[in-house]
């Protein structure tokens, strides 16, 4: 095989709970092709499935497969290559070989997928599906389930999604160790960009290194980098600035093995040598919030009440420097620290960097008995249930000063008992700080994925003695 896998019984025992799981019907989940980014033989670079990837572990284009919980049988569907296509991939493991290396006996055609759909659907079986993401494969759903293209996402099958969630959620022994390869790789693409930025260049400049130490160890990018001196821009995929002493350059970037397994870290450093006076209290601010919120991390508590205590944190740290002002708690009950935070303390993460969100933030990061808030600022914290042991997820507090959001604020008097408007008229052009780890919930607390990487002002500052 041209790439990894678990051992076999990993693959055929998750596909057994599956079955298990829903126990009636046909279950179908569709693997990825290839896609052209402007002409059809110029494709985007290919990712498989993730939940295709867990069942089935075959990172190769053009496959799919059905499961059926009532006889049993498991089939992958896929063409064998022509010598046409020999020609441009050199020869590769047929169709039978790559199934029985996951333990799969059955294989057929892509087409007569069509057959087995709309046979099962003419007894009156139910079809199991996954909200399809990508075009071609609602398309496709949509023939063989014989519907409009524009119906099939009610078809998704509910019970499938909370139950691959049911398993996927818990990450096994294995998962972790992949994981913590993906992190180690983060944290060496970010001693890289930290190390080697230096006033003067460009951001494409450090984001190009940092892209380089994740090649170099087999692996790719779970997620494009941030790599940006306007860290108050939340996802900023902008590189063409010129970073320059005295700004903060803020580094979101993480690695996916070879495995498909992600990591996420985020680090904040001064262009120069060391941070202003305010950029570093604002920076042990959110150092503060962090290991204030890892405190809590364990089980059985609601991630959505560890993200309040990181607010409060957040809260208590711009308090004493005269940009907020009051009680931390009711500002965080008022939500006025949203003007500071507006997203997510963290999320899940394993083979996606938001792990499973093609499945739904409602079932991946709540639950029945908690629904995710509408308001603003809450509204972004994909993950808010409670905790078990074998949850990755990642923490990253930060604060983004927005002077849009500002004005916004301020033109409405909104939430004076806890904002000092006057005070942040200095500090609007601020931009922003996020620090961001990994983490395993372990049975008594949780565990930091991957090799150290310092977050300490100090140990940033030792870095950037260049």
């Amino acid at each position: 095989m041209h790439f990894k896998l678990f051992e076999q019984s990993v693959y055929s025992s998750r596909r057994q709970a599956l079955m298990q799981q829903v126990g009636t019907g046909l279950i179908v989940l569709m693997g990825n092709d290839e896609t052209g980014m402007n002409y059809k033989d110029n494709w985007y670079p290919f990712r498989q499935d993730s939940s295709f990837l867990y069942y089935f572990g075959l990172d190769v284009a053009g496959l799919a497969a059905v499961l059926d919980p009532e006889s049993g049988d498991v089939v992958i569907f896929g063409n064998e290559l022509s010598i046409d296509d020999i020609v441009w991939t050199g020869p590769l493991p047929s169709i039978k070989e790559m199934a029985a290396a996951v333990g799969v006996q059955q294989t057929a055609p892509y087409n007569d997928m069509a057959v087995w759909v709309r046979k099962a659907h003419g007894l009156g079986r139910t079809i199991h599906i996954l909200p399809p993401y990508r075009a071609e494969n609602k398309i496709r759903l949509g023939e063989w389930l014989q519907i409009p293209v524009q119906d099939v996402d009610r078809q998704v099958s509910l019970k499938l999604v909370k139950s691959v969630i049911r398993q996927r959620i818990i990450k096994e022994d294995i998962e972790v160790a992949e994981i913590e390869k993906a992190v180690s790789i983060s944290a060496d693409m970010h001693l890289a960009g930290i190390q080697y930025a230096r006033p003067g260049m460009k951001e494409y400049e450090v984001a190009a290194k940092v892209q380089e130490i994740a090649y170099a160890a087999g692996g790719c990018l779970s997620y494009p980098i941030i790599c940006t001196v306007n860290g108050e821009t939340l996802h900023n995929h902008y590189y063409g600035n010129t970073i320059q002493e005295g700004q903060m350059l803020l580094l979101d970037a993480g690695a996916e093995n070879e495995l498909h397994y992600a990591g996420d870290l985020t680090r904040t450093f001064p262009v120069g040598r060391q941070f202003t006076t305010e950029q570093r209290e604002v920076y042990n601010t959110v150092i503060n919030s962090l290991d204030y919120a890892v405190g809590l991390l364990k089980p059985g508590v609601r991630f959505r009440d560890v993200h309040a205590g990181a607010c409060e944190k957040l809260v208590e740290g711009l308090t004493a420097m005269g940009i907020m002002k009051g009680n931390a708690a009711e500002a965080v009950a008022a939500g006025a620290h949203t003007l500071f935070f507006q997203c997510g303390l963290g999320h899940m993460m394993g083979m996606d960097v938001h792990d499973m969100e093609d499945l739904g933030e409602q079932y991946v990061g709540y639950s029945d008995d908690l629904q995710k808030s509408k308001e603003f600022g809450w509204k972004s914290l994909r993950l808010g249930r409670a905790v078990e042991p074998g949850y990755v997820l990642t923490v990253e507090p930060g604060v983004y000063v927005i002077p849009t959001l500002i004005d916004q604020w301020a033109a409405e008097k909104k939430h004076t008992h806890f904002i000092n408007y006057k005070a942040l008229e200095s500090f609007r052009n601020f931009s922003g700080i996020r620090v961001e780890d990994n983490f395993l919930v372990t049975a008594d607390g949780c565990h930091k994925l991957g090799k150290d990487l310092p977050k300490t002002a100090d140990e940033i500052e030792a870095l950037r003695g260049y």
